[in-house]
């Protein structure tokens, strides 16, 4: 049976309504993850400050009860959005819909904001909680703030072990994974068997672990008893083993960049005389390794990270020195410490990535 045309209306009108009102739900949403997280750090606020003593029980407790007053201000989205769902009902009872929609609209994001800004505090305290556990437990065995401290000035020797063969990796990587990448593109039937080299390089190298390819240089190469590499030592041999399998990687980011290059900026190149080599230092590398910025810091970043699996050579890094420290006072905290090391040096550089990233989405935006 056909609605008449003055029923059709007033169904629609009903049907995109009843759709549309969700801000109750996003409300009660809300309203039950800010209970939570306002249970919670209460709770936390008024347990954890009781371990300490003195001046950190102050400063424990400072920092928790600030954490609920945070709790508590993420409930004033709440307040304003049963407010707006007390407008949207007023203006649906007067028959105006679109202020009753724009109410309900406000009402459904204040509970999302509301829940948003909870879910934060609620995780931060549920793993203050976990913390506690078993008689504080792991606190004490992964966070002993007074280890930890003790433990610094050790491992802060090891890691500068660390930085520094991140650092000259990462310059032999760029130049090493540049002449793989060239290998690998090189054109014409005279550069087939060196195309096949680099594609075999490429394969074996992304394919077997860091830490086998490190173990092999560290060890491999003394036992062989290869002039030169065999008197590498850890250090050495450890850079080496990073620069052969990172190279692999870092060729095929420079290969990506170098197809990404259109076609017609060579063939041009070509017309007006420059050489094929030329053509790729002069037109194709520069905007090539200008894209490739972002995943080439992506693999610097791996790179600074697996540094720490050079322990398995007897290299004498942040990680030695914590795995000394914890078998000696039977506490994992040292290698705490090792852990907020890495992510002090990585977090700036993974942002810094974000901004080129965002950089070169608005300059595409742009163009």
């Amino acid at each position: 049976m056909t609605l008449s045309s003055a029923t059709q209306p007033v169904r629609v009108r009903e049907r995109i309504t009843s759709e549309h009102d969700t801000s109750g739900t996003a409300l009660l949403v809300g309203a039950l993850v800010w209970a939570s997280a306002v249970a919670a750090s209460t709770m936390t606020a008024l347990t954890l400050p009781a371990v300490a003593t003195g001046v950190w029980s102050l400063i424990i407790g400072g920092v928790l009860w600030a954490v609920v007053a945070l709790a508590l201000a993420a409930g004033l989205p709440l307040a304003r959005g049963l407010a707006e769902r007390g407008r949207a009902a007023r203006a649906r009872s007067a028959g105006d819909e679109t202020v009753a929609r724009a109410a309900r609209h406000r009402a459904r994001q204040a509970g999302w904001i509301g829940a948003g800004y909870s879910v934060p505090i609620l995780l931060v305290t549920v793993f203050a909680q976990f913390l506690a556990a078993n008689d504080h437990a792991v606190q004490t065995t992964f966070f002993d703030v007074p280890f930890m401290l003790r433990s610094l000035g050790d491992i802060a020797v090891g890691f500068w072990q660390n930085v520094q063969i991140a650092v000259i990796a990462e310059v032999l990587v760029l130049v090493w994974a540049m002449l793989i990448a060239l290998g690998r593109i090189l054109p014409g039937r005279a550069g087939r068997p060196i195309r096949w080299l680099a594609t075999a390089y490429i394969d074996i190298f992304r394919a077997v672990p860091s830490i086998i390819v490190i173990y092999l240089v560290g060890f491999g190469l003394p036992l062989a008893g290869i002039p030169f590499f065999s008197d590498l030592g850890p250090f050495w041999s450890s850079i080496l083993a990073l620069t052969l399998t990172y190279g692999a990687y870092v060729a095929e980011v420079y290969r990506s960049g170098i197809d990404s290059i259109h076609w017609s900026q060579v063939a041009a190149a070509r017309s007006l005389g420059l050489s094929y080599g030329k053509t790729m230092r002069f037109v194709v590398l520069p905007q090539a390794v200008r894209r490739v910025m972002p995943p080439l810091l992506n693999d610097f970043i791996g790179l600074q990270k697996d540094t720490a699996l050079v322990t398995i050579i007897g290299m004498v890094d942040a990680f030695t020195q914590a795995k000394i420290l914890s078998s000696n006072y039977f506490n994992l905290s040292s290698v705490t410490v090792v852990a907020i090391l890495f992510i002090i040096i990585t977090i700036p550089q993974t942002r810094f990535v974000d901004r080129l990233i965002e950089r070169d989405n608005r300059a595409k935006t742009r163009s």
